[in-house]
């Protein structure tokens, strides 16, 4: 077994892990907020800090020597030149509202590439797992299936996820540029959870992607379902993909949405 297998393989138990846990001990009423971020709006849970020290757990009891970035528990080095990229709910305001589409995310990463990734969606029953080179594929109680984007998409009828920040002056400049999207193309989804809207892409249920203000545990395993699965995953103008502006999307599709999207200035808030 490769190295990028056996981590792809200790990341989805500790996803699968992770999220039945979120869906046993969420409480009835809800968890409660502990801490919002970039507004009152953009919260943290007692849950998503519960769910990240346990894949932390999990995965430093077998390996030890790794490093890891968290949503909430920042970077933290390691010597052995792996690092676990981590989301412990990505779409946080969804999982607080009892709504379907939250993900726990994971993906190591080998001297700064990711390798292995894995996107564990507990209520839809469904894991999204990519090896580099070794394609990306879909699990559910049905079995597995390997996932293709849809590709040579006329954008006119592409259907586009997308996603907002909190802030208002940022959501104010982000509905200014949709407004310039929306007529080009068939419909905008906006579904909550960047590493979901990123596996759906992969699954061909969307046909491209873009929003500001993602971070790398956001899309560090779902960027890679996606390249695996037969997309591309980039800035503008060849800019690696991040907070600027992540844009995804099949072949054929992709240049035309960055096209739309360049002259739009979609990176000012």
């Amino acid at each position: 077994m490769s190295l990028a297998d056996e981590l792809l393989e200790l990341a989805a138990a500790t996803a699968r892990e992770a999220g039945r846990m979120l869906v046993d001990k969420r409480p009835a009423g809800g968890p409660d907020v502990v801490q919002t971020k970039s507004s009152p709006t953009d919260v943290v849970t007692q849950m998503d800090r519960a769910a990240e020290r346990l894949i932390i757990e999990r995965i430093r009891a077998v390996r030890p020597g790794d490093g890891f970035l968290g949503e909430e528990g920042g970077t933290q080095d390691g010597a052995s030149g792996v690092r676990w990229v981590v989301d412990p709910i990505d779409g946080t305001v969804n999982y607080l509202y009892d709504l379907p589409d939250w993900a726990v995310s994971i993906a190591a990463e080998v001297d700064g590439e990711a390798v292995a990734g894995v996107v564990e969606i507990p209520r839809r029953g469904e894991t999204y797992t990519a090896v580099r080179g070794g394609g990306a594929l879909q699990h559910t109680r049905s079995g597995a299936r390997e996932l293709r984007v849809n590709a040579d998409v006329p954008l006119d009828r592409a259907l586009v996820s997308t996603g907002f920040g909190y802030d208002a002056g940022r959501r104010a400049r982000q509905a200014e540029v949709l407004t310039g999207v929306l007529p080009s193309i068939r419909d905008i989804r906006r579904g909550g959870s960047c590493c979901v809207d990123l596996c759906s892409l992969a699954a061909g249920r969307a046909d491209a992607y873009y929003e500001r203000g993602v971070q790398a545990w956001d899309i560090a395993a779902g960027g890679l379902i996606v390249r695996e699965a037969g997309g591309r995953v980039e800035g503008l103008h060849g800019a690696a993909p991040g907070p600027e502006l992540t844009i995804a999307a099949g072949p054929g599709t992709f240049d035309a949405l960055h096209d739309l999207l360049a002259p739009l200035d979609p990176t000012r808030d």
